[in-house]
C-alpha cells in the first residue's frame, strides 16, 4: 500500500513516455518537495512500478506505449481493482470525459484527472499531487464540465448549476463563494437545493461530498 505520508515527503511514480515532459514532471515534483521513486515511459513498465509499497501517489499519462491510445488508463484501472485506494492523478492531452468516467466509476476516492497544460500552473498541478495523495479528488475543470454537460440538469437553476460544476472540481464552499462573488451562507442553501433535487444524500465531509456528485455525473 501507499506510505504513511506523516513519514516525510511524498513519493511519486511517473509514467510519461515523452522524454522532456517525464524530466520536467520530475523536476517539478522534486522542487515541490515530492520524492520520485520510480519514472517509467510505458505501460508494462508502469503495470510493475504499480506493485511497489514505496510511492503514495501515481502520476499517469492517459497515452502510452505501444499503441498511445489509453494504455496508461487501462494500467490505472486495473491496478485499482485489485487496489481500490490506489492514489493516482491522470494527466492527458485533451478533454475526454469518457475516460474520466471510466476512472471515476468505482466513485471512490485518491483520483485526479487533469490536462497537461495545467501543469504549467505549478502550484496548482503540486496542489492537485498532494491532494490525490491524501484521498481527494482533483478534476480538471473542462473535464467536469464535460461529465456535467452530458447530464440532464434541468431541475436545476442556472446558479445550481454553477455550483455543482465548482463542487465536483473539488472545490471548498469559501472558494465556491469566492468565485461565484456570493455569501456562503448562499453557497449552502445551492448545495442543500441541489443535493434535494438530485436525490442525493447530503454530508458534511467535503471529500464524499464531491464523491457522491461525481457517482451522479457518473451515471448518466
Amino acid at each position: 500500500m501507499p506510505g504513511d505520508l506523516r513519514a516525510g515527503n511524498l513519493r511519486a511514480i511517473v509514467a510519461e513516455d515523452q522524454t522532456l515532459l517525464r524530466v520536467g514532471l520530475i523536476r517539478i515534483l522534486e522542487a515541490g518537495g515530492i520524492d520520485v521513486v520510480a519514472a517509467v515511459d510505458s505501460a508494462d513498465a508502469l503495470a510493475e512500478a504499480l506493485t511497489r509499497d514505496d510511492f503514495d501517489v501515481a502520476i499517469v499519462d492517459v497515452r502510452l506505449p505501444p499503441t498511445f491510445t489509453t494504455e496508461g488508463l487501462r494500467t490505472v484501472v486495473q491496478a485499482r481493482a485489485s487496489r481500490p485506494d490506489l492514489p493516482v492523478l491522470i494527466l492527458s492531452q485533451y478533454v475526454e470525459p469518457l475516460y474520466a468516467r471510466e476512472l471515476l466509476a468505482a466513485g471512490r476516492g485518491s483520483v485526479g484527472y487533469l490536462l497537461k497544460d495545467r501543469v504549467v500552473d505549478v502550484d496548482g498541478f503540486l496542489t492537485a499531487v498532494r491532494q490525490v495523495a491524501r484521498g481527494g479528488t482533483a478534476l480538471d475543470p473542462e473535464v467536469v464540465a464535460g461529465l456535467v454537460k452530458a447530464r440532464p440538469l434541468d431541475r436545476l437553476t442556472e446558479r445550481e448549476r454553477e455550483v455543482l460544476t465548482l463542487m465536483a472540481e473539488g472545490r471548498s464552499n469559501t472558494a465556491i463563494a469566492h468565485r461565484l462573488s456570493i455569501t456562503e451562507k448562499a453557497v449552502d442553501k445551492h448545495i442543500n437545493n441541489i443535493f434535494t433535487k438530485l436525490d442525493l444524500a447530503p454530508t458534511p465531509d467535503d471529500n464524499r461530498r464531491v464523491l457522491a456528485v461525481l457517482a451522479w455525473l457518473n451515471a448518466g
